[in-house]
């Protein structure tokens, strides 16, 4: 059964996303019997989830079919990170507490995209790394899939603060690596991303930002901006979400962490099914849909919307 959406939502998701939900439920099952029809595909068919990624991919059924099998692909073929620290493994809550991935509120007197609060230098990169964080942030979105409509109509932003990032936490994102949380965080989830925002860089930064956006189409491009300061960047991230630690009127960063670890142990059960979920590359027919991501040398441009 999929959730009814505020008049509001409805509005956009019509406009924006060309959702007819005359045709909803037809969709719905079209989906769910091709998914039937995969040998190799192991996914989940539950109403909610299959209605995210549908205005993920403004119901496009041939674009949405892609999507579920790289996000299923790659849950067996990149698991490190999507299954890098198991969500029902204690270890993983243990580095969330660190606060290297947050949700931001929902402002509350406007729609807005949600957005998410990325702070890689508060992990020690001799004990863990970068995917451990890309890895946080797979799991908090399956979270935002399933119980957040303002998430799956207006899509979401990224907001990385760079303060405490050294060249350890540089040398980990290597090629190979980023291609992986590209094609993760990008490409394969469910949510639109409508931009990413950077703070705090330091010095010799700009390497790994060239790479990153050879990587990325024109219009992924044109959202990526970079802020002198947390001024700056409250111009475009409404201040009253930012958290009082950057200045801002929203929660604390200690009390949203707690907030999510409640909903990580909320998650459980649906956690333990999710692991279990992925492909089975021997029985495709056909060649991998990822190779041309995995492989070095040809990498396609990531389709944003």
């Amino acid at each position: 059964m999929v959730r009814e959406l505020t008049p509001e939502l409805a509005k956009i998701a019509k406009k924006e996303l060309n959702e007819n939900p005359k045709q909803v439920e037809n969709d719905l099952q079209l989906l769910k019997d091709w998914i039937s029809k995969q040998p190799h595909l192991k996914a989940r068919t539950d109403d909610q989830w299959l209605i995210a990624l549908l205005r993920g991919c403004k119901f496009s059924l041939e674009r949405v079919k892609k999507k579920v099998d790289l996000y299923y692909t790659l849950r067996t073929t990149a698991p490190d990170i999507t299954l890098r620290i198991r969500p029902t493994d204690p270890k993983f809550l243990e580095f969330f507490r660190l606060g290297t991935c947050l949700i931001l509120p929902k402002p509350l007197d406007k729609l807005y995209p949600r957005v998410i609060l990325i702070r890689a230098g508060r992990f020690d990169p001799a004990t863990h790394n970068v995917g451990d964080l890309m890895c946080m942030l797979y799991y908090l979105v399956q979270i935002m899939v399933v119980e957040d409509d303002v998430a799956c109509v207006m899509g979401t932003k990224i907001v990385t603060d760079y303060e405490g990032v050294t060249m350890s936490h540089f040398v980990q994102a290597t090629p190979s690596m980023l291609k992986k949380m590209v094609a993760v965080s990008q490409d394969s989830m469910p949510l639109r991303l409508k931009g990413s925002h950077h703070i705090n860089l330091p010095a010799g930064i700009e390497k790994i930002f060239t790479l990153i956006q050879g990587f990325l189409n024109e219009k992924a491009k044109q959202r990526l901006k970079i802020h002198k300061n947390v001024e700056e960047l409250m111009e475009d991230i409404p201040k009253e979400i930012i958290p009082p630690e950057y200045g801002g009127k929203g929660p604390t960063i200690a009390n949203m962490t707690e907030h999510w670890v409640s909903k990580f142990k909320e998650y459980h059960d649906w956690m333990i099914f999710e692991e279990q979920l992925g492909t089975d590359e021997s029985k495709r027919i056909g060649p991998p849909i990822d190779a041309d991501i995995l492989e070095d040398g040809s990498f396609r441009k990531l389709d944003i919307d």
